[in-house]
């Protein structure tokens, strides 16, 4: 066999390859025993009818296309491994000469990783927010914890804002009831936003016993994104009592015996989140730095795929789950669908551009994977898809995705690599030293982009 590369754009090549018949021996045998298997001749044992039996009863090309079909995946990887090429996705291959005894050439069209020069990353510097923790983002935290130990108690006047209402509720659209429409006994706090718009305007004013009608447009159900005409009952109205802030609160709401304990440690525990949010946003902006200094051409056809996958994955996974259309979320948004398709497009390449240079990275600093780090991040990612670590492990060998997680890693490794050797300063001017597993932690989720479709 001998092959040619003809390079099309950085992106993609054209491999011509010629294959003498001889080569195609095994394949044309194998062609010979499958078509025997499925026919009968009279005469003939099943599995036993001469070759030339077949190519007089059968015809010598339906041998030819078998045997050429079963070859061809063989002879183009071949042709792959020798030009030492990175293909993504599959190729359009096109027969250009078949002679019966003499040669098979084909051409085979695929789209390639590009190959990309890494420069010194070493000077980046980037300004992230600095850690800062208030009087007031205290205070507005041990606020919300007051609320979460808020009690109700009935009371015989007219509901206000706050109030915990007790509701029946019934829905019609077009008049008719809905069969998922109806629904008796609901809590809710109004002005918490929780259920349908126009609620909180219908229940204020309105002791036990009284109704409301309003319309709305539903968020769920048979009926989601239609308006509809909702009647409102209230069977009881509470106050809501926040306990007061002292010492006993501390102890009922906590393991402190003080107030001042209490507040000390949400000052730390907030100062942990912006030390984490801060950390991300150094991720963030070096890994931009980093992709401005890198010439990456991105191949057209995995650009649409990963458009493509986006778009399936927000429509029918993500919006199908909140019972929205992709115009109704649009709408909400506030975008028209040509902003959304070139937002899509933008963060497809962002995705793709990202794999393409840590994967570089990954080769140039010689980065490797163990079985702890690929532990580590099997059991973050199955947290954060709400499945038990061995119900994911299982789902990602069943899947064949054990090499996207080890890429997933290796990745984030990278990534830690440039952030460490990046200048990252806050705010106020200060030299922030990040923590190297923090890095690796966040950097690994910060480059889980376009797995699927620009895996080579």
């Amino acid at each position: 066999m001998k092959s040619a590369v003809e390079t099309l754009n950085p992106t993609r090549v054209r491999l011509t390859v010629e294959v003498p018949f001889e080569e195609l021996k095994d394949s044309l045998d194998a062609a010979y025993k499958k078509i025997n298997q499925q026919v009968t001749v009279k005469g003939f044992r099943k599995g036993k009818i001469p070759a030339r039996v077949i190519d007089q009863r059968f015809g010598r090309g339906a041998v030819l296309e078998e045997a050429v079909n079963d070859a061809l995946p063989k002879f183009y990887t071949e042709a792959v491994n020798e030009a030492e090429l990175n293909p993504l996705g599959q190729p359009e291959v096109d027969i250009t000469e078949l002679k019966d005894g003499e040669t098979l050439n084909f051409t085979a069209e695929v789209d390639i990783r590009p190959a990309l020069e890494i420069p010194d990353y070493s000077g980046i510097e980037v300004e992230v927010d600095a850690v800062e923790v208030t009087d007031e983002d205290v205070e507005k935290s041990v606020e919300q914890l007051r609320e979460r130990f808020a009690s109700t108690s009935p009371v015989e006047r007219a509901a206000e804002d706050g109030d915990v209402v007790t509701l029946d509720l019934e829905a019609k659209v077009e008049g008719e009831v809905l069969e998922d429409g109806v629904a008796d006994g609901v809590s809710y706090t109004i002005g918490s936003g929780e259920l349908l718009d126009g609620i909180d305007d219908a229940v204020k004013g309105k002791s036990a016993g009284e109704e409301a009608t309003f319309t709305s447009e539903l968020k769920g159900g048979s009926a989601a994104g239609k308006e509809a005409e909702v009647t409102v009952k209230v069977s009881q109205v509470a106050a809501r009592e926040l306990p007061e802030l002292d010492d006993e609160f501390a102890q009922l709401a906590s393991e402190f015996d003080t107030l001042d304990e209490l507040k000390a440690d949400s000052r730390k525990r907030l100062a942990n989140m912006k030390q984490f949010d801060q950390a991300t946003q150094a991720q963030e902006r070096v890994l931009e730095k980093l992709l401005e200094l890198v010439e990456v051409p991105v191949p057209e056809k995995l650009l649409e795929d990963e458009v493509n996958t986006r778009k399936h994955n927000l429509e029918h996974h993500q919006l199908g789950q909140m019972g929205l259309t992709l115009d109704k979320y649009l709408e909400i948004q506030g975008k028209t669908a040509e902003e959304f398709e070139t937002e899509t497009r933008e963060a497809a390449v962002k995705g793709i551009k990202t794999q393409f240079v840590l994967d570089e990275l990954v080769k140039k600093e010689n980065l490797n994977v163990n079985q702890e780090e690929l532990t580590e991040h099997l059991m973050r990612r199955a947290a954060s898809s709400g499945m038990s670590p061995d119900q994911f492990a299982q789902a990602v060998v069943e899947g064949g995705q054990v090499p996207l997680l080890v890429g997933e890693v290796a990745r984030g490794k990278a990534l830690a690599v440039v952030v460490e050797a990046a200048t990252v300063k806050d705010t106020n001017g200060e030299v922030i030293d990040l923590d190297d597993e923090e890095e690796e932690t966040e950097a690994a989720e910060a480059s889980e982009t376009s797995e699927e479709n620009a895996e080579g």
